[in-house]
């Protein structure tokens, strides 16, 4: 981890999961709720789809737009700590996820392109919230987003691609999903409050 902070201060936590897993909800509603307490760093690439940035399945194409979006994602979240630095960051979305859109039957590539490894990016994250797909469940992800193009079926594929490479981080957290998404969301909202409880309870004690 980042050499000035203490091994156990809990400061920054991403929310991933597949299309479709609640994972923006839950930080928007928990930003509501602990206020000052929490920054969000909203999620790179609905920013920059968002923004006019081309979309293309081609292979080098798909490269390209990972390749940006693991750099928006980097120092977006590394801008929000200066910025806010006795804040907890929530990250949309970790630098770690563009492995699971990456062109490659091994996800490690895209990790080998950038220069870093699975290792060192999962150092950069105190504790992880995976948020499973609606679409393990059969129903569908579909919002209106003009952003989110994926199907049920490649929602799932991306969820196992994501569960596989987050779930080795020693604060990952399974968020299943749940055919009552108020339920889902309540558990997800728990969890988190239990994390920044006890970072600021660690805070306190100096």
């Amino acid at each position: 981890m980042d050499s000035t902070r203490a091994p156990d201060q809990l400061y920054r936590i991403v929310l991933t999961g597949g299309p479709g897993g609640g994972k923006t909800t839950a930080a928007d509603l928990l930003r509501r709720e602990l206020g000052e307490r929490v920054v969000v760093v909203p999620e790179s690439a609905t920013m920059l789809f968002s923004g006019g940035f081309p979309r293309d399945d081609a292979p080098h194409a798909r490269r390209s737009i990972q390749r940006a979006i693991y750099h928006v994602q980097r120092n977006l979240e590394d801008l929000q700590s200066k910025r806010f630095p006795d804040r907890v960051l929530l990250c949309d979305r970790g630098t770690i996820d563009g492995a699971a859109y990456w062109p490659s039957p091994d996800p490690l590539d895209f990790f080998s392109d950038l220069g870093t490894s699975l290792e060192a990016e999962l150092q950069r994250y105190d504790a992880v919230l995976f948020f499973e797909t609606a679409a393990v469940g059969g129903l569908s992800i579909e919002t209106g987003n003009p952003v989110r193009v994926e199907s049920n079926t490649e929602a799932v594929a991306l969820d196992k691609r994501l569960r596989g490479l987050w779930s080795k981080h020693p604060a990952f957290v399974h968020i299943h999903h749940n055919h009552s998404f108020m339920a889902k969301l309540f558990e997800g909202l728990h969890v988190l409050g239990e994390l920044i409880n006890g970072y600021d309870r660690r805070r306190a004690r100096g």
